[in-house]
């Protein structure tokens, strides 16, 4: 019998995943050291990286807990409906926290803002890795999601100062590069650690980013001035703004058609395309691939159009190769090649409607814009269960296709109905300003 000394174990652990870490950084850095180079930013490119590795950790534990799923419910003894509650719990702390945390940190500057986000980020994250219960796991999820969307909104207004006039949707670009690289290097790699090795593996990599992201924060983001806020009591103001709420309302509906695909990836490969379900991890690689392609292409379209027109042209192409997917999805080629394209449509979208929240969030843009990422989690809820009634009816799995395009093709309505009533004011307007000549 060969007795396994439990201390060298662990350290070869370790030691394979910091050179894992090492090169998985590498291939991060150097993907969004290219990019940045190709969208011409010259100014402030350490900081927008930072931005990008905070992003990375962010996306990892928001994903990478779909992959480990019934690695963490054997461990800890649970069922894999129960496990599941881990991921609800992370979703509710990023809608309570997007709010909360952004109200609570407006006297303070940005640098010293997302600091304290990664802080707290690095510190729950890490404490998850060692749960022993159900509970414990539960409740440091809750407080892992609560920095989610604060960072995100915090970061997008701060991306768009650190570029040249002009090239705020390309700043955007470069920091939600981090969230889908994440789907194409943290997850996987966070989901072999979790499969071969432990569960807990996964979070203290979660831990390790949030480290990095901390140092990159602190060494590469200029010190800006402190908040010029006038206090929470008067950021909330900020609600009272009609196309706000329904700009809110358009990202949850919007994006939940995405999610409404995405949540049933894996039975649509396996059940519906035929595949094995080593496929399924592939499958999600490829996603993750068109979302790095579309979160670029987006801020393209933003800056060539107009913001609210990219959101139009982007969720009509959604609802166009939801309703193909239904279509095709028993043909193996077919289903792999739209799983990219779905995964790089569904991202053109994000940083067109990051910049339409912040325009109507004049005064309080860092507020506006964190709620808009409690919407896109609320997207993510509601996309996943209103299509899961369809499938538990009976209807099958490709009827969750066909939730998503009828969730982006009303998004696409709104987003039509918030032009027609911005031209209906810039007519009202010109005929004031005219009539009083």
């Amino acid at each position: 019998m060969v007795i396994i000394d439990r201390n060298k174990l662990v350290i070869g652990f370790t030691f394979v995943l910091l050179i894992r870490l090492f090169f998985l950084v590498s291939r991060a850095v150097l993907l969004v050291k290219m990019m940045t180079n190709m969208m011409t930013i010259k100014s402030n490119k350490k900081a927008l990286l930072a931005l990008a590795i905070g992003g990375f950790g962010i996306g990892m534990t928001e994903f990478v807990i779909m992959g480990i799923l019934p690695d963490v419910a054997n461990a800890l003894k649970i069922t894999i409906p129960q496990a599941g509650h881990f991921i609800a719990a992370y979703a509710l702390g990023v809608v309570v926290g997007a709010p909360l945390l952004t109200g609570l940190g407006s006297k303070w500057s940005a640098h010293k803002v997302l600091l304290a986000l990664m802080l707290w980020f690095t510190v729950f994250n890490t404490l998850s890795a060692f749960a022993e219960n159900y509970t414990s796991l539960l409740i440091f999820r809750f407080l892992s999601g609560l920095p989610h969307g604060a960072f995100f909104g915090i970061g997008a207004v701060v991306a768009g100062k650190l570029v040249p006039k002009g090239k705020s949707a390309q700043g955007m670009a470069i920091m939600f590069s981090g969230l889908t690289l994440a789907n194409v290097l943290g997850v996987p790699l966070g989901t072999y650690l979790g499969h071969h090795f432990s569960w807990n593996l996964s979070f203290m990599l979660v831990g390790v980013i949030g480290i990095l992201a901390m140092l990159s924060v602190y060494f590469w983001m200029p010190a800006f001035p402190k908040s010029s806020s006038e206090g929470l009591r008067k950021d909330l103001q900020v609600f009272k703004r009609a196309e706000l709420w329904v700009l809110i309302l358009l990202t949850t509906v919007g994006t939940g058609g995405f999610f409404a695909w995405y949540s049933y990836i894996a039975p649509l490969i396996t059940d519906v395309s035929g595949y094995p379900e080593s496929m399924v991890g592939y499958a999600m690689i490829l996603a993750g691939l068109g979302m790095v392609v579309g979160n670029f292409l987006g801020a393209k379209m933003a800056e060539k159009f107009s913001p609210m027109k990219a959101i139009v042209l982007s969720l009509g192409m959604m609802v166009l190769v939801l309703l193909i997917n239904t279509v095709v999805a028993q043909n193996p080629i077919a289903i792999l090649v739209l799983t990219f394209i779905i995964g790089m449509i569904s991202f053109t979208v994000a940083t067109p409607i990051q910049m339409a929240i912040i325009n109507a969030s004049k005064g309080s843009e860092m507020l506006g814009s964190s709620m808009n990422q409690s919407a896109f989690n609320m997207g993510n809820a509601s996309g996943a269960y209103l299509a899961g009634l369809p499938i538990a009816m009976g209807y099958g799995i490709t009827a969750a296709s066909i939730v998503g395009a009828a969730l982006a093709g009303s998004g696409v309505l709104i987003a039509i109905g918030i032009l027609i009533n911005r031209k209906k004011h810039t007519i009202k307007d010109k005929i004031k300003r005219f009539a009083f000549k």
